[in-house]
């Protein structure tokens, strides 16, 4: 028997001769192969995306799944008004207890949707879009504990991308005490929203996420974390699928696409009493979030307690002419006012709205009338010929001039009503205040900007 060596080493071999080398030629050349290799692996994740702009999906709006074609305009309304005003009340148990609960994110009119997809392929889902909340999640298989939705759960075992993040993983450590961990060491999430009733629970995971472009191709992030929820519970409907979390804290989707759009993003709610039924709200990210040329102002953007809202300082209103400084128990602290996209009414404390609404009740000079459910304090008859004077804001270093369109809306057939509350709670700028303004956050320089915009007619690529 012939050993190993004979078996293969008696046969001729080939032999090559190749040319003298440099090694400092051969050790660059591996140095480039080397950079060529792990940059086309990581490159998508690592590369800054000039910007992007997709849809905001009105509660109210035909391309919404919640409409209903039989309310009338002021049904509608109604349910926004009611709404905002337990949102209202969900944030300001959020600042007295920020580490139990998000904020009432059960969009009833009002509210606004986003559409996005997760996994490889690309599974879509048409998600809450709120600033109240962090956290992305929607429901997967297996579910059995959870509301029953009409579109079918993401099953992760499909996605080629999905994985669950370990204890250890950065983002399990930011659920804080929304986290734990499990005796596999896989990390678990456990979400309440509201009072509590609603909630969701599962799996920390990441997968790619994939955001529409508007006019231009789809755009695609690896690695994004999120709640795959194998459990819920609570208001949530059939319509429901999952939330896109756009808050300030470290999980939501503004937050982990930081490096890719340099902190940057914007939006530009069309107005409620638009005639174009083609005009959509829109989100922009990265280049196309940045906000500027004539008209913009802009004020800090405050670090508060949670850090999921987002806040500013208001400073006082000028109705026409007239000036009035803000007064509240938050009047001394750095953020006094929360602004937020998901809350219809704009809530100011108690004693100051008093001074506003007096000025403007003088400025106006008409008959009032009572609204008989309650909502608004200021209301006059649709029919009288009311001249409205305009309402700047005064935050730090920002002059916000509203219009009528943000200051008063027909809440009823014959009830035009003024869109500022009082409330002994936390204080809120909502969304009417800020339709038809393209508004911008920049959260590595922390500020927010406002510049007067037609939003039917705002597009970028």
């Amino acid at each position: 028997m012939k050993s190993a060596i004979n078996s293969y080493d008696c046969k001729p071999h080939r032999i090559f001769l190749f040319p003298p080398f440099n090694m400092k030629s051969v050790f660059f050349t591996l140095v480039v192969i080397f950079l060529m290799t792990h940059f086309s692996e990581h490159s998508h994740a690592e590369t800054k995306i000039d910007g992007f702009t997709t849809d905001l999906i009105s509660h109210d709006s035909p391309r919404s799944p919640f409409y209903n074609p039989s309310e009338t305009k002021y049904q509608r309304l109604q349910k926004a008004f009611h709404h905002s005003i337990l949102r209202g009340n969900h944030f300001s148990a959020m600042s007295v207890s920020p580490n139990d609960i998000q904020s009432d994110v059960i969009p009833g009119s009002g509210g606004y949707f986003m559409n996005i997809s997760l996994g490889t392929p690309p599974v879509p889902m048409l998600g809450i879009a709120d600033t109240g909340s962090d956290l992305i999640w929607r429901q997967c298989r297996p579910c059995d504990n959870c509301y029953e939705q009409d579109e079918p759960l993401f099953d992760p075992e499909t996605s080629e991308t999905y994985k669950t993040l370990a204890c250890d993983n950065e983002f399990c450590q930011d659920l804080e005490q929304k986290g734990s961990c499990g005796i596999d060491n896989t990390c678990n999430y456990n979400y309440a929203y509201g009072i509590g009733e609603t909630f969701t629970m599962g799996y920390l995971s990441s997968d790619t996420l994939t955001i529409g472009s508007g006019r231009g191709e789809p755009v695609s992030f690896p690695g994004i974390a999120f709640g795959c929820a194998h459990r819920t519970g609570g208001k949530f409907g059939e319509k429901h699928v999952g939330l896109i979390g756009l808050g300030g804290g470290p999980l939501s989707l503004v937050k982990q696409l930081d490096s890719q759009v340099g902190g940057q993003f914007s939006y530009c709610l069309v107005p409620l009493s638009t005639t174009d039924s083609t005009a959509t709200s829109k989100i922009n990210f990265g280049r196309n979030g940045v906000v500027s040329g004539s008209g913009k102002v802009s004020t800090p953007l405050i670090k508060g307690r949670p850090d999921t809202l987002y806040y500013l300082k208001l400073e006082g209103m000028s109705v026409g002419s007239t000036r009035v400084e803000f007064r509240g128990v938050s009047a001394g602290e750095e953020g006094n006012i929360v602004i937020d996209s998901g809350t219809t009414l704009t809530y100011l404390p108690p004693d100051f709205y008093s001074e506003v609404e007096s000025a403007l009740a003088t400025a106006i000079n008409g008959q009032t009338t009572s609204d008989p459910t309650r909502t608004f304090s200021l209301c006059y008859s649709s029919g009288s010929n009311l001249q409205i004077p305009t309402i700047t804001v005064h935050f730090t270093g920002a002059d916000v001039q509203l219009p009528e369109l943000n200051t008063f809306i027909q809440a009823e057939e014959d009830l035009f009503c003024f869109t500022m509350v009082p409330s002994s709670e936390l204080f809120i700028f909502g969304n009417l205040a800020q339709m038809n303004f393209l508004v911008g956050y920049d959260l590595n320089n922390n500020k927010v900007s406002f510049k007067p915009t037609d939003c039917t007619k705002h597009q970028f690529n």
